[in-house]
């Protein structure tokens, strides 16, 4: 029996409390975590895990065992970190998450270069909006955009977004260009919802250092930065975003900014990733590279 990997595998099975996810993110069959955790209890001759149709929970024995593994497979991995780390060739798989606008607009455009630069990290790119459970989804690191929820994770800011006001040629045509924010009244605005933002349909200001929330009524809400350019587009409302994300369609005219002297605060991006001792060669390059592209 192989013990370093039962470890690995008995650690992600109690950070994810499930057999079936564990062996998801661990890229291995079900069947193989289970006699993996069966072996390693026989062969410690104790019981590690309860286990019922709807929980999973440790026993005393391997809530002990639990903690020391994670100390000896940090000091492994923190051990092969140090000698990695002198190499020009940092390798290995690495899960990284992040809102679909980011990756579209800064990562996605650079990626060749990343690539270029270290051809022995195989990236895995979840794009989604929602904030992922790092751990139980066997996620590495994630980027983040606005404050940051107080949390056990370990944060790198990366920079901020300019954010502007825009809308469709053909929606200020009808509608008329807001030139002060007491032009607003009769405008329309496309919404934008997230799991960690009910309500959407404040647009925000800067006017003589004050912050200002402004209500604005709308027809439709999404939570995609695809779909919500897609709309602003086709003349559906006033439109709250990073500029970079519609950098293209503000030079070719396809959108017109309102408002530019009262544009919102910047938005903050942060990359998060897990408590720990030390970073892997992989996810140190990943972090300095995008840290670079902000």
């Amino acid at each position: 029996m192989d013990r370093v990997q039962a470890m690995q595998v008995f650690l992600r099975v109690v950070e994810s409390r499930s057999f079936v996810r564990a062996a998801e993110t661990l890229g291995l069959p079900a069947s193989s975590v289970t006699a993996i955790i069966k072996r390693l209890e026989k062969h410690l001759q104790t019981r590690l895990l309860n286990r019922s149709t709807r929980n999973l929970s440790l026993t005393p024995e391997g809530e002990r065992y639990f903690h020391r593994c994670r100390e000896i497979l940090e000091l492994i991995a923190d051990t092969e970190a140090s000698l990695q780390g002198s190499s020009e060739r940092p390798q290995g798989r690495l899960r990284v998450d992040m809102p679909g606008g980011i990756a579209h607009a800064v990562i996605l455009p650079q990626l060749a270069q990343f690539q270029q630069r270290y051809p022995d990290i195989y990236l895995m790119i979840g794009v989604n909006d929602r904030q992922v459970d790092l751990i139980q989804e066997g996620v590495d690191c994630v980027i983040r955009t606005g404050s940051l929820e107080d949390s056990t994770l370990v944060a790198r800011r990366l920079g901020e977004l300019r954010w502007i006001t825009c809308a469709a040629p053909s929606y200020l045509a009808e509608h008329g260009v807001p030139a002060t924010l007491e032009d607003l009244p009769g405008h329309r605005a496309v919404h934008y919802f997230s799991t960690t933002m009910r309500r959407g349909s404040d647009l925000h200001f800067i006017e003589d250092g004050t912050s200002i929330a402004v209500p604005l009524p709308g027809t439709v809400a999404v939570n995609e930065t695809g779909l919500y350019i897609e709309l602003g587009l086709a003349g559906h409302g006033l439109m709250q975003l990073a500029e970079i994300l519609v950098s293209d369609q503000l030079r070719t005219g396809a959108f017109v900014e309102v408002l530019a002297d009262r544009r919102p605060a910047p938005v903050p991006v942060s990359l998060l990733y897990p408590h720990q001792r030390f970073l892997s060669p992989a996810m140190r390059a990943f972090t300095d590279w995008t840290a670079g592209l902000f």
